[in-house]
């Protein structure tokens, strides 16, 4: 046998671009001879009783690394900043809102209806009806289509819609025999009973249990199911690294030259109210691809290529955004900045690429749409893990991909790094789960009017193996 028999693969140094074009097929499929996963579902309604869904407006709180700057306020507190504002703002009839709907991952545990709560801290009429919903990563795109499907269906014409996270502030669990324990307690009727409960709690019982970002069906945290996507579909470090430095470089251009006034709200930090913060701080100007390099691999530390650089950060912020039917907007003489043309959702198989799902849901989206990707002006992309990034796009560009995954003949098609991305990500602004969703739709459709340009695609991975897409139009 020879030598060559026990040598590992040659490392894998391809740049991002090498990743999306060259090197596209090696992204994993489950085979010719497996049933194609597709997304399951798939908006084609794209206008209601009073015409298209309008969103007129949007804005969030600036994004804050957890245990930073915005600590000091809770869930409620960062969506009503930008509730309030973006109601301010646009001189709406604040009676005349027909819903409030928001996404949440980790609710305030005195106040788990986030869409109703930030009624009453924003102090609108208290008459208004509050929902919350939960698709992890896609919470506030959740919120936002179940916005537009009030309107498409007649049910109202103005809904205010978003999303939250405070994860500076995660409730701290402890284990069964404490909570027994203290329920026991609450319910005893004497001082020996009590005194009775307190000796059966054992010092181990009062140890908080840590919080995880880790899916309950696998036990897998959401970093763990990303280096396996890296590894599974041959994503080299180089091209994580460079995805990364792309999201800090852009959107600290963006932020230099006042791109984002309009869309940051200037928000004061509890418990002072002293000062005011008016930026993203986890945006790394000074990166470098030599200093994210140098990082070591956080979730596989002896054969990993994830690390804190080509991550999301854990994250504090809150987004809104004011949805309307097309007929109202044009009665008020409102410019929206854009209209919502189609949607789609898809789920995977949690134990495989739990990340992927952009890579189903975007055909279905556009196809919904009547639209391809070479339609598409800009392209705004979450990016959870620069691992997901490269994976999704590989899966875009992939003729096997297509084929195998999609029962397409052609693929979505090659993603151009000018037109993705453009303002920075995930893993430089930030990731509130909660409020991301509000933030890549405001960014992309500010973006699109401020270069004149018409149509964009959002996508969105989420744990549970989900993946979203929507397709916006500003004319």
């Amino acid at each position: 046998m020879s030598d060559e028999s026990h040598c590992l693969p040659a490392s894998n140094l391809a740049t991002a671009l090498e990743e999306i074009t060259d090197r596209a097929d090696t992204v994993a499929t489950r085979g010719s001879d497996r049933p194609s996963a597709i997304a399951r579902l798939a908006s084609r309604q794209q206008e209601g009783p009073g015409g298209r869904v309008a969103i007129i407006d949007g804005c969030r709180t600036p994004f804050a690394k957890g245990g930073t700057d915005l600590e000091g306020m809770d869930v409620v507190d960062l969506a009503a900043v930008a509730v309030a504002e973006l109601v301010q703002r646009n001189d709406i009839e604040a009676e005349e809102i027909g819903l409030s709907v928001f996404g949440c991952v980790v609710p305030a545990l005195n106040a788990p209806n986030l869409g109703r709560e930030v009624v009453f801290r924003a102090g609108l009429p208290k008459a208004i009806p509050g929902t919350t919903v939960n698709l992890a990563c896609a919470s506030a795109n959740r919120a936002i289509t179940s916005g537009a499907e009030a309107i498409l269906t007649g049910q109202t014409d103005l809904v205010l819609a978003g999303g939250g996270e405070s994860l500076s502030n995660v409730p701290i669990q402890y284990s069964k025999n404490a909570a027994r324990r203290l329920v026991e307690f609450s319910r005893a009727r004497s001082l020996a009973l009590r005194l009775g409960v307190l000796t059966r709690v054992r010092p181990k019982d009062l140890v908080p249990v840590p919080p995880a970002i880790a899916e309950y069906t696998t036990g897998k945290s959401m970093g763990q199911s990303a280096e396996q996507m890296a590894q599974e579909n041959d994503v080299s470090r180089r091209s994580q690294d460079e995805i990364a430095l792309m999201s800090h470089q852009r959107a600290a251009a963006a932020t230099a030259e006042g791109r984002f006034e309009g869309q940051v709200v200037m928000t004061f930090p509890r418990p002072g109210y002293d000062r005011a913060l008016t930026t993203d701080n986890g945006i790394r100007e000074d990166s470098s691809l030599d200093a994210l390099a140098a990082l070591r691999p956080v979730f596989d530390k002896r054969y990993g290529t994830l690390t804190a650089g080509n991550s999301s950060p854990i994250t504090d912020g809150g987004s809104a955004v004011l949805l309307m039917s097309e007929d109202r907007a044009e009665k008020e003489g409102r410019e929206p900045l854009g209209f919502i043309r189609s949607w789609a959702y898809a789920a995977l198989d949690p134990e495989g690429q739990l990340l992927q799902g952009p890579a189903y849901a975007a055909p279905a989206a556009l196809d919904a749409a009547g639209l391809s990707l070479a339609d598409m002006d800009l392209v705004e992309m979450h990016e959870a893990f620069a691992a997901q990034v490269v994976s999704n796009l590989k899966a875009f560009a992939s003729e096997r991909f297509a084929r195998e995954e999609l029962g397409r003949d052609e693929p979505l098609g090659v993603i151009d790094f000018e037109r993705f991305n453009v303002n920075g990500g995930s893993i430089a602004i930030g990731h509130p789960f909660g409020a991301t969703g509000g933030r890549v739709t405001i960014q992309l459709l500010n973006e699109l009017a401020r270069r004149g340009l018409g149509r964009g695609l959002i996508t969105v991975c989420a744990a549970g193996a989900v993946g979203f897409a929507m397709v916006v139009e500003r004319s």
